[in-house]
């Protein structure tokens, strides 16, 4: 998630003490963080020679302290040096990095993003980037948005703690602050869509809730003038066949959430990666391909099968007794690098490795060694179906309408946010072996809650699942179970949101793809 604020806004967490359990080679260590001089599981300097020390903020930004002052810089898009590394970063710098994310329950958040299609409501021909060049900078000033700027080009907008940014092809995503209760959750959406709302039916654009392009072609689709795109467009050919339409033709709705230890992140990430087929039947909302049904329910969740297999899927290694902090770095070292971040622009490594350039050995850098911006940056180009940052991401899902905008973090936040569900999760799914879960990842883009699984469907796991969701939110206490009315109704009926499109295509909408767009407006 793209957590940013404005200048002066961040608040840097300097004296308090922050215990994470990390495991270093597998012996457990309590590492405590010392006022003012490690922040976040950082090294004190002493350690490691930095021309500017790091601190990180709990919004994801990075404060830089040079000569005695403070200043904001967005963690993402990337940096500029702000930190400039004359000592390699050790394994352990990258493995304390995650652990900084370790925050005890009553600061956890929601964080919520989700991804949508812009078009023009007369042709259904999607945004140009003028066009949202325009929208971008009419939000701004209309509703007191900051611009985020590549060069000349206007790429994205940040308030507070929210974000907007744009998806290769144009698709307009929100970034949410993190907050409390999914109630701040849906009014922060509600909020984002009355603006773009606001100011793009004067242009004659709407917004379409899907998970893929369900019209035009991948030659239709405008390129986002922003640099690290262009090296994934030149790269995505080479390692997968269906990359670029992950790039330009999908969009997702995920829900970002915190852990309090290593032992923490490990049963929520088991839970997550083996409920995660569940929550892509539940939000199946992409049947469409070029005005024609195309063989699945979630044509975006199987796009990721074959994008980048270094890259994204199940994970099984999370399974092994052996997982924590330690064994993810060691993965997301293995994964190749996209890009390195210099001097305003970006510097094509893909393909490369993050091990040869921890040892200054880069072939587009050589000599230089990565800062923690570095490791960052290159933490958002893997993506498995949960993903490992200083939170988890829950990334299995297909966009789709406002509702399900706030059913997805309800879902997630409901089972993993309550130690009685997460548990009974865990129980469920603990004799579940990795080839079954791979088996429900393979089939649910096709054939969604009726997959066969064991003796039954999954239709009937999931009815279970969301009713453990429903029991972690009424514990919660803060009336939030209405949020799962949609899922409950896609549970009770087995029929997904895509097979509901399905009907209406070869029904009342005489098989043109035409009408989904007033359908599934925002």
């Amino acid at each position: 998630m793209v957590l940013m604020s404005q200048p002066g806004s961040s608040r840097c967490i300097q004296s308090e003490i922050i215990q994470c359990k990390v495991r270093h080679n597998g012996a457990n260590t309590t590492e405590t963080t010392k006022p003012k001089e490690i922040f976040f599981g950082l090294r004190p300097l002493s350690r490691s020679s930095l021309k500017a020390t790091p601190s990180w903020s709990l919004d994801g930004t990075e404060l830089v302290r040079r000569r005695g002052h403070s200043v904001t810089v967005a963690a993402s898009p990337p940096t500029e040096d702000a930190v400039i590394a004359t000592d390699p970063l050790t394994k352990e710098d990258l493995v304390d990095y995650l652990a900084s994310g370790c925050k005890p329950k009553e600061k956890w958040r929601i964080g919520t993003e989700h991804e949508k299609f812009g078009f023009e409501i007369g042709t259904l021909r999607p945004m140009k980037y003028e066009q949202i060049s325009e929208l971008l900078n009419s939000i701004s000033e209309r509703f007191d948005w900051e611009k985020i700027m590549e060069g000349e080009n206007i790429i994205g907008l940040k308030q507070g703690k929210q974000s907007i940014s744009l998806e290769p092809g144009g698709q307009f995503e929100l970034s949410g602050a993190p907050l409390e209760t999914l109630h701040q959750t849906c009014a922060e959406v509600n909020s984002h869509l009355y603006q773009v709302k606001a100011v793009a039916e004067e242009m004659g654009i709407g917004f379409l809730g899907i998970g893929f392009q369900p019209k035009w072609r991948r030659e239709d689709i405008p390129v986002m003038p922003k640099g690290r795109y262009e090296i994934m467009k030149n790269y995505m050919p080479k390692v997968g066949s269906l990359g670029l339409d992950m790039m330009f033709r999908t969009c997702t709705v995920q829900v970002n959430l915190d852990f309090d230890s290593e032992a923490d992140m490990i049963r929520k990430f088991r839970a997550g990666l083996a409920l995660q087929p569940i929550a892509t039947a539940l939000f199946a909302n992409s049947p469409f391909t070029e005005g024609k049904p195309n063989g699945y329910l979630s044509m975006r969740s199987q796009i990721w099968t074959d994008t980048d297999n270094n890259r994204s899927g199940m994970l099984p290694f999370v399974f092994d007794d052996s997982f924590g902090f330690e064994q993810y770095v060691e993965y997301a070292l293995d994964v190749p690098m996209y890009f390195v971040y210099r001097k305003k622009k970006y510097i094509d490594c893909a393909g490369l490795s993050f091990r040869d350039f921890m040892a200054g050995k880069l072939p587009c850098l050589p000599g230089e060694y990565p800062n923690l911006n570095d490791w960052e940056n290159h933490l958002t180009t893997i993506f498995p179906e949960v993903r490992l940052k200083r939170y988890l991401e829950m990334r299995g899902a297909d966009g789709g309408p406002w509702r399900r905008l706030c059913a997805l973090p309800a879902f997630w936040v409901g089972i993993l946010y309550d130690e009685v569900s997460l548990q009974n999760v865990l129980d469920m799914t603990a004799d579940w072996t990795p080839q079954e879960r791979q088996m429900l990842r393979n089939k649910v883009p096709v054939t969604g809650l009726k997959t066969p699984f064991r003796d039954g469907l999954l239709k009937h796991v999931a009815q279970e699942v969301v009713k453990l969701a429903k029991d972690g939110l009424e514990r919660r206490g803060y009336k939030e179970t209405g949020f799962l009315n949609e899922v409950t109704e896609v549970v009770n009926t087995g029929v997904t949101p895509a097979e509901k499109l399905l009907e209406l295509y070869h029904g009342k909408w005489g098989q043109s793809v035409d009408p989904v767009f007033e359908e599934l407006l925002y």
